[in-house]
């Protein structure tokens, strides 16, 4: 999930190489770096941390051509010689890479054998150093033959000082994009297009191991076999704004203000004249027999909240899958499957689709971003129009996933109405103005290390998705659970140290999940409710409770989950955490 970008052409490489990886600093921080080529040598700066640290420590100067990485630790510890760019032995060559090489133990060992001098424990130093022994005057050759030796997904980039007007990069299954602006004076490379934002620029993709020569104004494609290949260009809009906190302590907190206007954005244009509509999909789609949804994290709870909604209201069966372990799978002929990812460059979710694709199957996505890799792989793409999110913690982006969702299973039932959907941006206005309440109880539960989150139907994948929230920014144990699954075991776990947060807003099981909350309370353990305000029986047994709004079942997760995004938020905020970008994560998941 690491971030690689590059630049030759007219203007500065180091400055635009900066810019280029202030976008991409998302996909990872643990560590960063820039190299480029000044009188005749590499040169070279990178730093453990973040961007902020390389740019007090970086010297360089009149570099002719400029690659940069930002990092997510696979392969080594989060330390500077595992920090990219990596050089071969004699410092000829530099180089970043994203993705995971899986053979690089064997090829390693090879390489040692030989003689070849190792400084890091990455996976990327073995290409850098294999390029090099297979160089013979000919870079782009070079790194045909290395790449057929390695097994795994990669994007990579590379200069050799010997090249300061070229830079070569290559791409099999991890997205790499190119963009070349339209006087052919300047050219970059970057792991994410929207890293180009702001210029006018012809971008290309690389993939299925396709190599390309890049220098000042002009592009060479070759494919795995060195063969030459003409790709076309897509047009990228220059038009950008840089983001803002807009007054905002955080991102996070930002986004999570956003969401009844985001909300609104989803809903837009997509019901006249009594029904959903949707031009962006193909014709036969309703009668999809049998729908899976396929995601990771919070994606993967959108999910299961969205084959809920399909099994309610269009009455197909439906389930949800683990990206990750949905290729095992065996689906019913003619199953069609939704792919769900907010940055559009998840990994796993992407290899799932390669592989569900490959069996004849018709994939959705949805997704928040337009030219990512899922969109240019699916038959058909729905947007959120969610806008940028830039903390690593989502918020708006899963509430517009379940917004869409919502709009899809009535677009597949050919009926219904979107009149309590349009309700709900304000009935998020009315959680904000708990948020003094939250904040107050967020003081009483951050002193804690284990949470148990619980609910029933609608409400189990939200407060899964609000224990992660939990987790990811507060580094607290935090398990969302089954309500009704608890006495089966994890309810020896209960005790007065170990709160549980009971999600409440579900009508069609709230007798049940009162009784579950006297399992717990019984067992001396603190419980928060977050409940609708209709249910003034829960008052009886909870300790705290955040008050909802009432809505219907299918509806309940909106304010529900934004209520949990506030409370996870200001634990942290209590804990003194990173928020936005919170340790060992990143915004979009790139490896495997």
């Amino acid at each position: 999930m690491c971030g690689i970008f590059g630049y030759i052409g007219e203007e500065d490489p180091l400055e635009n190489c900066l810019a280029g990886l202030e976008q991409l600093e998302y996909r990872g921080y643990d560590s960063t770096g820039i190299a480029g080529i000044a009188k005749g040598k590499i040169a070279l700066c990178k730093e453990t941390g973040k961007l902020s640290k390389l740019k007090e420590k970086l010297t360089l100067s009149g570099l002719e051509v400029a690659i940069g990485h930002t990092r997510w630790a696979t392969h080594g510890k989060v330390t500077h010689s595992n920090a990219h760019p990596h050089l071969d032995a004699q410092e000829t060559i530099a180089l970043v890479h994203n993705g995971i090489i899986e053979n690089y133990a064997s090829l390693k060992k090879q390489l040692q054998g030989e003689g070849v001098i190792f400084l890091s424990e990455t996976d990327t130093e073995v290409i850098a150093q294999l390029i090099s022994r297979h160089y013979a005057g000919d870079l782009v050759a070079a790194v045909q033959k290395a790449l057929s030796l390695l097994k795994g997904h990669f994007a990579i980039a590379l200069i050799h000082k010997d090249h300061p007007d070229q830079i070569v990069a290559a791409a099999r299954e991890s997205p790499l994009s190119i963009g070349i602006d339209e006087k052919c004076t300047e050219v970059m490379i970057s792991s994410d297009p929207n890293a180009f934002l702001g210029r006018t620029l012809n971008v290309l993709f690389l993939r299925n191991g396709e190599i390309a020569k890049v220098q000042k104004g002009k592009i060479e494609i070759f494919d795995s076999e060195k063969r030459p290949l003409d790709k076309k260009t897509e047009r990228l809009d220059g038009s950008y704004t840089a983001p803002s906190k807009e007054g905002f302590e955080h991102f996070m907190l930002k986004e999570i203000y956003e969401q009844p206007s985001t909300i609104q954005k989803a809903i837009l244009g997509r019901f006249e004249e009594g029904q959903v509509q949707f031009e962006e999909l193909p014709k036969g789609l309703k009668k999809a027999p049998a729908v899976c949804f396929v995601g990771c994290g919070t994606s993967a709870h959108a999910g299961a909240i969205g084959a809920l909604f399909l099994e309610e209201f269009a009455h197909i069966p439906a389930h949800a899958e683990i990206a990750s372990e949905v290729r095992y799978r065996i689906f019913p002929r003619n199953t069609l499957i939704v792919a769900i990812s907010q940055s559009g460059e998840t990994a796993d979710t992407i290899a799932a689709v390669r592989e569900i694709k490959g069996r004849g199957f018709k994939v959705l996505g949805l997704c928040n971003v337009k030219n990512s890799t899922l969109t240019r792989e699916v038959d058909a793409s729905l947007f959120l129009k969610a806008g940028p999110e830039m903390s690593v913690c989502s918020t708006k982006a899963f509430t517009s996933q379940i917004a869409v969702l919502y709009l899809f299973a009535l677009y597949m039932a050919q009926s219904g109405s979107i009149d309590e959907l349009q309700k709900i941006p304000s009935q998020l206005q009315q959680v904000f103005e708990q948020v003094p309440l939250i904040q107050k109880i967020s003081q009483k539960y951050s002193r804690y290390e284990d949470f148990f989150f619980m609910g029933r139907r609608y409400m189990l994948p939200t407060c899964m998705e609000a224990a992660l929230k939990l987790k990811e920014i507060s580094y607290v144990n935090a398990n969302g659970y089954p309500a009704g699954e608890l006495k089966h075991g994890p309810i020896a776990l209960i005790d007065p140290h170990f709160p549980v947060i009971a999600f409440c807003a579900n009508r069609q099981t709230e007798e049940k999940i009162l009784n579950n909350l006297q399992e717990v309370k019984a067992r001396g353990a603190p419980i928060l409710a977050l409940a609708p305000d209709h249910l003034k029986a829960i008052s009886q047994i909870a300790d705290d409770v955040i008050w909802l709004p009432s809505a219907s079942d299918a509806l309940s997760p909106f304010a529900s989950t934004v209520a949990g995004q506030l409370l996870a938020y200001h634990i942290a905020k209590e804990r003194g955490c990173e928020i936005d970008q919170p340790r060992n994560l990143a915004k979009s998941v790139t490896v495997e």
